[in-house]
């Protein structure tokens, strides 16, 4: 198989490939949630009822996400596993079932979230708002198969070691949306519609870039001509088989924010959204390195298994969480140190200064969260690139929408301490939940070397 400088870096030291992995996808991360800070501040200037309806639709926009980026893990996944072994011909094939997949998601995903959207926001207790809300997300939602394929297509990219044709077309979206943003919602007067316009024109754009470099440019390392696909429906399946679980773990967490909203609603009511919808956007982006850092290794895993090198699994593992955790804790102490400066961006204007005491309270107790993510992050990730994303879904649902939805409740409803509670309960269960997912990765990594081991014992001894 030959190889490139990409390639080299991906199959050699696994702490140097996540080195090199991650920061690209930290700073393309980046660029991605300040996108959605920078729509939400934008939006903010509308008011606390336009803010409002971003957070009731960011939970569905967040499952479209979330499945794209599932699919990208699946393709990274699968085609990572092929470059291990040293299997080109099954790595371009990969490639070309992942992008077809990605075409088949985006008209099932736009078909559903269309009809549906209406009786979802209404389930979600968006009524007080859904006028905003239905404005802002049929738009989105029209738009989908810009959203959805370029992590699919970026996931092969990141496969095979190529992380700047798999970040630069994400920067690229996300500054248009950012230049876009005001544009289309003051100077033009479209409101919270030119938000959704401006969130749905930069992927696509950047989705047209991939496609020249793919089909125009064609100097990939992976090969998408004709000539090298032969449709293989175990192939599908393989992708599928860490896409689906991977997607459905956000589908998880976009869910276990529904629910968070909707207690929210019920004990301190819409202007209790709009604080987390703008506080969470800010932790979220606290996450980042961990993210970033948990990305990098589905590759690096992938390529480690793929070749059978176990040991790298392991330090792939170790690694991953130690860098991210060191970036974790400065993160936290920077949201903890500068809250309330932080929530004054969501509340410049004379309809939204309420709101920037419970931000800034928010920030300060949210912030903590950060800490638990290398741990879930790193272990989930890993699963996924040895291609055990069933394991990785059982475990993020079991932290999120089972530890960290009953903590909430039990903290927020049964022991009466209202909006604080359900914060306090999520923290805990998060916590707790992070350290089980990590503990799983070090056993099944563990078992993995002792059965390699005894293998070759056996055959030594023949």
């Amino acid at each position: 198989m030959e190889k490139n400088e990409n390639i080299e870096m991906i199959t050699g030291d696994p702490k140097k490939a996540i080195n090199k992995l991650s920061l690209p996808i930290i700073a393309s991360m980046f660029l991605i949630f300040a996108n959605n800070i920078i729509d939400s501040i934008w939006v903010a200037g509308l008011g606390a009822e336009p803010l409002a309806a971003l957070g009731y639709t960011t939970p569905l926009f967040l499952i479209m996400v979330g499945f794209g980026n599932g699919l990208g893990a699946g393709g990274n996944s699968v085609i990572s596993r092929y470059i291990g072994a040293e299997d080109k011909h099954s790595a371009n094939n990969a490639a070309i079932h992942n992008l077809i997949l990605s075409a088949v998601a985006s008209i099932i995903i736009t078909i559903l979230f269309t009809v549906f959207l209406k009786p979802l926001l209404i389930l979600m207790g968006a009524t007080p708002v859904i006028d905003y809300a239905m404005e802002y997300g049929l738009i989105i939602f029209a738009w989908t198969f810009g959203l959805l394929m370029p992590p699919i297509v970026g996931g092969a990219f990141r496969a095979e070691g190529d992380i700047k044709r798999a970040t630069i077309p994400i920067a690229i979206a996300a500054i248009i949306n950012m230049i876009l943003d005001p544009i289309f919602i003051y100077t033009f007067n479209m409101g919270i519609a030119g938000a959704a316009w401006a969130t749905a024109l930069g992927p696509f754009i950047s989705l047209l870039v991939m496609f020249y470099w793919i089909f125009v440019k064609k100097d990939t390392y992976l090969s998408y001509n004709r000539k090298d696909f032969h449709n293989d429906l175990k192939m599908y399946k393989d992708i599928l088989v860490v896409g689906i679980p991977a997607s459905l773990e956000q589908l998880v967490l976009s869910v276990l924010t529904i629910f968070v909203n909707y207690m929210l609603t019920i004990v301190s009511g819409p202007m209790a959204v709009a604080v987390y919808t703008a506080g969470w956007r800010i932790v979220n982006i606290g996450m980042l390195p961990a993210i970033g850092v948990g990305t990098a290794a589905i590759s690096v895993a992938g390529v480690a298994f793929g070749s059978r090198k176990y040991e790298n699994l392991r330090v792939t593992a170790r690694y991953a969480v130690k860098v991210a955790l060191i970036a974790s804790i400065i993160v936290c102490i920077i949201l903890y140190v500068f809250a309330n400066q932080i929530a004054f961006i969501f509340s410049y204007s004379e309809s939204s200064a309420d709101l920037a005491p419970s931000i800034a309270s928010f920030l300060q107790i949210m912030c903590m969260f950060i800490l638990y993510v290398p741990f879930g992050a790193s272990a989930g990730n890993v699963f996924q690139g040895v291609g055990k994303g069933t394991i990785s879904f059982v475990l993020t649902t079991f932290r999120e929408f089972i530890l960290v939805l009953i903590f909430a409740y039990l903290l927020g409803f049964v022991f009466n301490m209202g909006e604080t509670g359900i914060y306090y309960g999520m923290l805990l269960g998060g916590g707790i939940g992070s350290l089980i997912c990590y503990a799983c990765i070090e056993l099944y990594i563990n078992r993995l070397i002792r059965s390699w081991d005894q293998q070759n014992e056996a055959k030594s001894s023949i």
